[in-house]
């Protein structure tokens, strides 16, 4: 195929003055040679058609002619497809089917859509392509309908004080929305006004390029202008004014700070004062200017003391808000040592000045700091004091001096002195020299002193305005002599009666003095009695520890107060004479001492034994006659099965009427042996009627007693009554001993109130209060 172009004029002039439009001829589909061969031709390029945006018509406008050689034979009908044609958007194109001109129908926008593709068809009236499709390429020529437009319309930048000409500031964009490889879209910036004009009018340039904002010129002060307002003009058309289009946009630069001022001190000198012994008090408040932006490192004054201070007692603190430095004391000053400072201060900033820039000569002042004297308190100047003695020291002793330094040499004031505490009250004062004398013993065993160590503590007070009191403590260490002996521990013990070989009683001593007057300790047995060292025997086993054991064989049971002498190693060494209660028992084959063998070792006889039970026998006579008189004046409980009462309730409690006078005096038949109530479990109470088993029988106790502890005994008996269910009620007469027939005591009328001779009653002094009254019976003296 080859394509063929008839074009008869090229369109110049405005649409409402232009020719006849272009024709576009379908190309031929084969051409056949003079030597009967067929062949193509070359394609010619069909140029595209340019179309102005924005054309003001009229519409539809006439842009091409689309024709085919074949319509000299047949009817030809023409369309055109894509987009602006049957595609979206639609309609922007059309075409007269039977003449073959293609129109527009409305303007066209090149920022909307710059090109356009479309394809011409032609076919016969049956619908058959007659014609190959050719390509249309539609241009839309760019106007400038489009102003340049500003990202923002207000731009922030900053560039610092101080700076060269030709620093970089910050940068402008506009953007054209027209064709930028014309001058439609060439953008051209220019500075049109600078607010403030100090300290010339033009500090600032732009390229009218790139829109990059650089300074022209030196002057940039920040203390005289902190901000520019620039405004900025960008005009298409490459900057022709004539012709193009402009639109603006703000520029504000602000000009930040560097530390170009350094700070100054407002005065020369400055003053202040100060109370003796105080900290953490401002004295002094220095001032200082600077004209850098406040609040920042450029402006932030930092203080140093450069002279007259080498101990430390002043710092400088900044205020963070007024920039003032406040002296203030950190370690206390004395009046008597030193009654003025001389300061040397020297203010910076923060940040280090800018180059080039010199410190002034007002960043450097003299402070002067005085000292107010103030009553201080009298001082001990050894606190605590610690000094040395015996115990033992007796009252009135002068101990030592603990006088206190009065700090204020140039006040001429007196000192008092008082005792503030003496737990032990041993101690006095002197009122005006401070001498220390004893008022009693002093005594190292006492509850007062602590390792030794006894405290005391003293106030001092002068007659200053107002007076000021200062304490003092004065240790005293006691020393130690042997002024306490030794006792013997422990104070009770038991034996076997027979001698063995591992069998004994280790003793020991507590001394309350301390090394060396204590241990090692001397133990021996005292020479009389005689009976003593035949029948004991004391061996060291160490230091502090001893043995006393049996001598002999045998030695009869029964509760022996056994001398021991106790020595301690002071210098002199003290005795002590101490006793200690051996109960000799005879023993099992384990070496313990038996039940009944602790009887018999109580010492007790059958004459002390009667004359318990006698006691105890009146005691309850009279208690059972009281009883009988109460149960007579009181009127009797109804029987709680016949009782509808509710607030009546029977409980398991001595006492309980009638049934308590019934007494069976089998019941205190004493039985041999104990075992079998001893056996029965725990926990059976007794109630106060009569239980329907039968009553237990108290076997019949051994002929001959055995000695032992009467309150052993006593306590056996009590244990097999609470557990045997026959037993009288808690009211009731308690079984003890009964001397009827079988009983292995003899009469109470063969008692006899005075003495054979032959039986010691005086052990019933140790039995304690309930035994008293015994023990005044029989165990008096002879006037008895």
């Amino acid at each position: 195929k080859t394509i063929r172009w008839k074009e008869e004029e090229e369109v110049k002039a405005p649409p409402e003055f232009q020719a006849p439009p272009t024709v576009i001829m379908f190309p031929r589909q084969q051409e056949i040679s003079s030597k009967g061969l067929r062949r193509q031709k070359r394609d010619w390029v069909i140029p595209p058609v340019n179309v102005p945006e924005n054309s003001r018509g009229p519409f539809p406008q006439m842009l091409v002619s689309i024709r085919s050689d074949q319509d000299r034979n047949i009817s030809i009908r023409y369309s055109i497809t894509g987009v602006g044609a049957d595609q979206p958007p639609n309609e922007v194109f059309s075409i007269d089917p039977v003449a073959g001109k293609m129109f527009v129908t409305k303007p066209l926008d090149r920022e909307r859509r710059s090109s356009y593709h479309l394809r011409a068809h032609a076919v016969n009236m049956n619908g058959e392509r007659v014609e190959s499709p050719i390509d249309l390429y539609i241009y839309v020529i760019d106007m400038n309908d489009n102003r340049p437009e500003f990202k923002n319309q207000v731009y922030n930048g900053s560039v610092d004080e101080g700076s060269k000409p030709g620093t970089f500031v910050m940068h402008l964009a506009a953007f054209d929305h027209d064709d930028n490889t014309t001058a439609n879209g060439m953008v051209r910036y220019r500075i049109l006004s600078q607010t403030p004009h100090s300290p010339i009018p033009n500090m600032f340039t732009i390229n009218s390029e790139t829109g990059d904002i650089v300074t022209v010129a030196a002057g940039l002060d920040r203390e005289k202008v902190s901000q520019y307002s620039i405004i900025v003009q960008a005009t298409d058309m490459e900057g022709n004014l004539n012709f193009g289009l402009s639109n603006t946009a703000t520029a504000i630069i602000s000009v930040t700070d560097i530390n170009d001022n350094p700070p100054e001190l407002t005065s020369r000198t400055f003053s202040g004062e100060v109370p003796e012994n105080r900290i953490n008090v401002a004295v002094a408040n220095l001032t200082v200017i600077d004209r850098d932006q406040p609040r920042s490192p450029n402006w932030n004054a930092v203080y140093r003391i450069i002279s007259g201070d080498p101990i430390g007692h002043f710092t400088i603190i900044t205020d963070p808000h007024t920039n003032d430095g406040m002296v203030t004391v950190v370690k206390p000053v004395d009046f008597e040592q030193n009654r003025a400072f001389m300061l040397t201060v020297v203010v910076n900033n923060q940040a280090p000045l800018a180059s080039g820039i010199q410190s002034s000569l007002q960043s450097t002042s003299g402070v002067t700091i005085s000292v107010v004297d103030i009553n201080e308190p009298p001082f001990f100047p050894t606190n605590p004091k610690s000094i040395r003695f015996e115990e033992g020291v007796p009252a009135g002793t002068s101990l030592t001096t603990f006088s206190a330094s009065d700090p204020d040499r140039f006040m001429q004031q007196s000192i008092r002195y008082s005792k503030l505490a003496d737990p032990a009250e041993w101690l006095s004062i002197n009122t005006t020299n401070g001498q220390i004398v004893t008022t009693a013993t002093l005594d190292r065993e006492s509850i007062y002193v602590k390792n030794n160590i006894y405290e005391a503590t003293f106030l001092a007070v002068d007659n200053g305005s107002p007076m000021a009191s200062g304490t003092g403590t004065l240790q005293i260490y006691l020393i130690d002599v042997n002024d306490n002996a030794p006792s013997l521990l422990p104070r009770e013990s038991q034996i076997c009666e027979r001698i063995n070989r591992n069998a004994g009683i280790n003793i020991t001593a507590a001394d309350s003095d301390t090394d060396p007057n204590v241990g090692p300790f001397v133990f021996e047995l005292p020479t009389f009695p005689a009976s003593i060292r035949r029948n004991w025997t004391v061996s060291r086993l160490n230091g502090d520890y001893a043995r006393l054991s049996l001598r002999i064989q045998y030695l009869k049971p029964g509760v022996y107060e056994v001398p021991v002498i106790v020595s301690d190693s002071g210098n002199p060494p003290l005795s002590n004479r101490s006793i200690i209660k051996v109960k000799v028992c005879p023993c099992d084959e384990n070496g313990d001492c038996t039940l009944v063998g602790a009887v018999a070792a109580a010492g007790l006889g059958t004459g002390a034994i009667i004359a318990i039970l006698i006691l105890l026998l009146c005691l309850f006579v009279v208690w059972m006659k009281r009883r009988e008189k109460e149960r007579q004046t009181k009127q009797l409980l109804i029987d709680p099965e016949d009782d509808v009462r509710d607030n009546i309730l029977k409980y398991d409690e001595e006492g309980g009427g009638e049934e308590d006078q019934d007494y069976d005096l089998s019941q205190l038949q004493q039985p041999d042996s104990l075992e079998h109530i001893i056996s029965k479990p725990l926990g059976v109470r007794r109630v106060d009627e009569r239980p329907i088993i039968p009553e237990s029988q108290y076997p019949i106790r051994p002929a001959v007693p055995h000695p032992g502890d009467i309150g052993d005994f006593i306590n056996e008996g009590l244990r097999a009554a609470d557990n045997d269910p026959t037993a009288p009620p808690y009211d009731s007469l308690l079984v003890f001993d009964y001397e009827g027939s079988g009983s292995t005591a003899g009469s109470v009328s063969s008692l006899n109130s005075s003495s054979t001779g032959d039986q010691d009653y005086d052990y019933l002094n140790d039995w304690g209060p309930r035994f008293k009254k015994l023990a005044d019976m029989y165990g008096g003296g002879e006037d008895d």
